[in-house]
């Protein structure tokens, strides 16, 4: 149990320990760094957005599927991606959001389709995160931090259905598509004003799977930085 609950509290806390041991090696110049930093996450996060949401949509197209609409929002050149495919549409609901695909009912399609994007966390993602801290580049490290813990920031999103794939497959909730949704909060708000407890609980049960997830995710991004020449980050 003691080895179980070391390993649990190493897969938290290691990837955030990393994040203080990268930011004291890249802010050698102390304010200038830092603002370096900003910018290259404003950069990065600019550059991530649409990245991301055009990876969900050649990923349900690659596996099989079919993709008709995905709304961008226009800060992240919506208008601009519009031009280039023809299925992405301007919308403000979400920085993004594939609103409009076809899996066909099968949920690996639909599993293909979520996790498309965090392909970048396993690479570049902790590499990239690594190596600019050891070459000290304050603003690609800033860049690097959305790709690196996309799967954390996508805990109320992404992280959240790709875990719902799979319960409701569980016993409990075979075949109650009404947790299946990209969006936690607003799906839970939905589930206790129709007053289902027992679907209250399912989500509730994806989210912590999703938070599971997020995290060996990261693990193997660490493991697939580690085994191309970038060890974890240690302090200075």
């Amino acid at each position: 149990m003691t080895s179980l609950r070391r390993a649990a509290e190493h897969l938290v806390r290691e990837p955030f320990v990393e994040i203080v041991n990268g930011l004291d090696a890249v802010l050698g110049t102390g304010m200038r760094s830092l603002g370096l930093v900003a910018i290259g996450l404003v950069a990065g996060w600019w550059l991530y957005v649409p990245a991301h949401e055009l990876l969900h949509a050649f990923g349900c197209w690659i596996a099989g599927g079919e993709v008709s609409r995905l709304e961008i929002d226009p800060m992240y050149g919506a208008k601009v991606l519009a031009l280039v495919f023809p299925f992405v549409v301007p919308g403000r609901a979400y920085a993004g959001r594939l609103s409009g695909f076809d899996t066909g009912g099968n949920d690996w399609i639909y599993l293909a389709t979520d996790l498309a994007p965090f392909l970048l966390t396993l690479f570049p993602g902790f590499w990239w995160l690594r190596r600019s801290a050891r070459t000290a580049n304050a603003m690609a490290f800033g860049a690097a931090l959305p790709l690196a813990f996309a799967p954390l920031i996508s805990l109320t999103g992404d992280a959240y259905e790709i875990a719902s794939l799979a319960v409701v497959h569980l016993p409990p909730w075979q075949g109650r598509r009404e947790l299946v949704a990209d969006d936690l909060l607003a799906n839970l708000a939905a589930l206790l004003h129709g007053g289902s407890g027992g679907l209250v609980a399912g989500a509730l049960t994806a989210a912590f799977l999703g938070l599971f997830w997020a995290l060996v995710w990261i693990a193997a991004a660490r493991e697939v930085a580690r085994r191309l020449g970038q060890v974890a980050l240690a302090p200075r």
